[in-house]
């Protein structure tokens, strides 16, 4: 019950000098409504800038995910074919320098079951098929980790702008207790706005973020899923031309 009476004080005290700041904006500058986003940045307060930061990993986490996260980066088509054809001429070293030529995800779990069985060429099967499914994995955490950055980031940016949030709360009510007789709305609703400011570019940089990483992840799943079913033919074929 106290705190309640505390948070209902508290947003009393904060719509009282919204609608003061409003009667004296009005006054000075015909009820301007508005305000663009520089003046938002500077009303902000310091923590905009690691938001800016923030923002600008974002987008170029984004770019990046776009040009990794492809098949012709992880299940190249022409290389698929390059490598099954020689396959099928049991062209083992020929695979092996297509392999290096053109690295790529399906390449190192070809280049994992060419080590094995260069080491024992009568590999069984299963240990075979192990050694390939251990390089899958290590490549299939290649691919989907980068993705977790745009989940940090959808994680910190609105914890940025809540620390922003209680800054600004501090310094607005800081006013009011050093000198209750000569706190001005204005000042007052500084602070109240430098927190509203911040904990709404958290959100604005951190909502994105999060459906950027939700897409992005689904995308590297469906990748994830072509690289096995890519590895999985190709095991198969080594098993078949490795006595040839």
């Amino acid at each position: 019950m106290r705190i309640g009476g505390w948070l209902a004080g508290g947003m009393a005290a904060i719509g009282w000098a919204a609608f003061c700041v409003a009667q004296e904006a009005g006054a000075a500058e015909g009820e301007r409504l508005s305000f663009s986003l520089r003046e938002a940045f500077e009303k902000g307060g310091w923590t905009m800038y690691p938001l800016l930061l923030l923002s600008v990993l974002t987008v170029a986490f984004i770019f990046y995910l776009i040009v990794v996260l492809r098949s012709e980066m992880v299940v190249p088509r022409l290389f698929s074919k390059e490598v099954a054809g020689r396959l099928y001429k049991a062209d083992w070293e020929g695979v092996r320098q297509a392999c290096r030529l053109k690295p790529n995800p399906l390449g190192e779990v070809i280049l994992a079951g060419l080590d094995a069985l260069e080491a024992d060429p009568r590999l069984p099967a299963d240990s075979l098929k192990e050694a390939m499914q251990s390089e899958g994995e290590r490549q299939a955490l290649a691919i989907s980790s980068p993705t977790q950055y745009l989940l940090d980031i959808a994680v910190i940016a609105p914890m940025v702008g809540l620390f922003g949030t209680v800054l600004g709360m501090m310094k607005a009510f800081q006013v009011v207790a050093l000198d209750l007789a000569k706190a001005r709305p204005m000042l007052l609703a500084a602070g109240v706005s430098e927190a509203l400011i911040t904990t709404a570019f958290g959100l604005l940089i951190g909502i994105p973020a999060m459906a950027a990483y939700a897409f992005f992840r689904a995308r590297a799943a469906r990748l994830i899923a072509r690289l096995e079913s890519a590895s999985g033919e190709i095991f198969n074929l080594m098993l078949k031309k490795r006595g040839g």
